[in-house]
């Protein structure tokens, strides 16, 4: 069976189905549906994937397809995953139901805040072309369908952000979009290049691995492509389209932005930067690792000053790439682990405390912290979700991102033990920003316009609900992500030549004492 091709097929039939029925209820039930039975398929394809052969060049790509697409330049429909592609495409099957699901008033003008009322089909049948869009590109196993992929998730958030987003949308959905298109315009410069010189006649990924050795070619398209994954990423200094988009964006979109999309920079990064260009990889290591720490640090410092909960989870976000970018450029096995199991971690975490807050402005009309305050008296169940999502975003012992978090700042300390000393400093700040958001929302006095908002009803238990216990569930049990990871991460960084061994030796020696 064609897996991967019928995961991109299902909800590229869905949304064609939901933008030809006639009632607007219908419309959000068939994608939700269609949602569902994707999020079945990729169960079941998970759950016949085999970590072991992720050892091997061979078999490293599993549910592979590969025909001619345009054979006179050698592009292929190419598609296959490994450990890193499976999770991710895992977290986007997860996240688009809940986010459907959430999002079931986004689109009629309903809301205290809503804008006023749009296509109802049109929203919910981007919303099932963006997860196509979202499986195809950590799919892709041809660098040239990943591009195309790449490029084009842009055109359906486009759309959600400027028709379906907030006061400034138009302003944000264009800032997204330019942002976006120059990183890829150096891409799709970077991807030419590395077509005319390999001389292969073909952009097949694993064909392309050790094709470059000149290292000044290296450097340079190591350049193109780290642009534009650090602008997707968003890594420091190229962050500052997020805040306006993640702000402007419906909650369900802001959600799918931060938790999926912008992953497609740090896993590119992961995937193409140091198995392509590996020499120009360890070249431009420590500007990464600088331009990381920065940006852990800048991210959760402005986040502490903000006055928009929505612009507040935005900034933490960027702290929290420069977390998953330090641990792909740290090179070790610990900190690449644990930097991808970031990426399944923040989606899960970040995603629950942008619902929420979607739930709260739906209900208060505001944004704005100050216009808050003692929510927890009248709605104490959704007062504690948000707290127990807050805490997973500040990486407490015992939820989801402690682990992740944990593995980056370890492996980094086995290579950087300066930079992953001021990393830490990323997690007492996050306590800051996070704890104080919590108590001007929740705690004190409760606001006179505060009385009488109503708590989670059903269905956005059922938002809540599965994010909630997720993050619960990774947090204590993360054995069977990382025994999907960790053979990937592993050939991974066999590619890129770099030996494993603790190279510290203080860490290499309670490592051994340890074992």
């Amino acid at each position: 069976m064609p897996w991967l091709s019928t995961l991109m097929a299902v909800p590229v039939v869905g949304a064609v189905g939901v933008s030809l029925v006639k009632s607007d209820k219908l419309a959000k039930q068939l994608a939700l549906a269609v949602s569902l039975v994707v999020l079945a398929l990729t169960g079941v394809m998970a759950a016949r994937f085999d970590p072991a052969l992720g050892a091997s060049k061979e078999t490293r790509f599993q549910f592979a397809e590969v025909y001619d697409w345009i054979p006179r330049f050698g592009v292929h429909y190419g598609v296959g995953v490994d450990g890193i592609a499976l999770v991710l495409i895992a977290l986007s099957a997860i996240l688009v139901p809940i986010v459907i699901l959430a999002s079931w008033h986004d689109a009629d003008g309903t809301g205290a805040a809503a804008p006023p009322k749009r296509s109802v089909k049109t929203y919910f049948a981007l919303l099932l072309v963006l997860e196509a869009m979202m499986i195809g590109v950590f799919a892709a196993t041809d660098v040239f369908l990943f591009y195309v992929f790449f490029e084009a998730m842009l055109i359906p958030m486009y759309f959600m952000i400027g028709s379906y987003g907030g006061a400034q949308r138009s302003y944000a959905a264009v800032k997204f979009l330019l942002y976006s298109l120059f990183g890829g315009l150096l891409m799709l410069v970077a991807v030419i290049a590395l077509y005319v010189i390999a001389e292969k006649n073909t952009f097949m990924f694993p064909e392309l691995i050790g094709v470059i050795q000149d290292p000044t070619t290296q450097k340079w398209l190591f350049l193109g492509f780290f642009i534009a994954f650090a602008v997707k990423a968003p890594l420091w200094p190229f962050h500052t389209w997020l805040p306006d988009a993640a702000a402007q964006a419906p909650a369900g979109a802001a959600v799918l932005l931060v938790g999926v999309l912008d992953k497609v920079g740090t896993y590119g990064m992961l995937r193409f930067c140091l198995e392509l260009f590996p020499d120009a990889a360890k070249f431009f290591t420590p500007l990464v690792i600088v331009l990381s720490v920065i940006g852990i640090v800048y991210g959760a410092i402005v986040a502490i000053g903000q006055t928009d909960m929505k612009r507040l989870i935005a900034y933490t976000s960027i702290s929290h790439f420069g977390f998953i970018a330090l641990g792909v450029f740290a090179m070790t096995t610990d900190a690449g682990a644990g930097a991808t199991l970031y990426m399944v971690n923040h989606g899960f975490s970040t995603g629950a405390l942008f619902l929420i807050a979607g739930f709260l402005i739906y209900r208060r009309g505001s944004s704005q912290i100050a216009d808050y305050g003692g929510v927890q008296k009248v709605a104490p169940l959704l007062a504690g979700t948000f707290l127990i999502a807050g805490l997973s975003g500040l990486s407490l012992p015992g939820l989801s991102t402690f682990v992740s978090e944990f593995m980056v700042l370890l492996g980094t300390y086995e290579r950087y033990v300066v930079p992953a000393v001021i990393a830490t400093t990323g997690v007492i700040l996050a306590a800051v920003y996070i704890l104080w958001m919590y108590q001007r929302t929740m705690n004190g006095p409760t606001a006179e316009a505060v009385k009488g908002l109503p708590d989670l009803n059903i269905r956005e238990r059922w938002v809540v609900g599965p994010l909630i216990a997720v993050i619960i569930a990774l947090g204590f049990f993360p054995k069977p992500a990382l025994d999907i990871i960790n053979p990937a991460v592993d050939h991974t960084l066999s590619n890129v030549h770099i030996d494993n061994v603790h190279v510290n030796p203080a860490v290499a020696e309670k490592k051994g004492a340890g074992q």
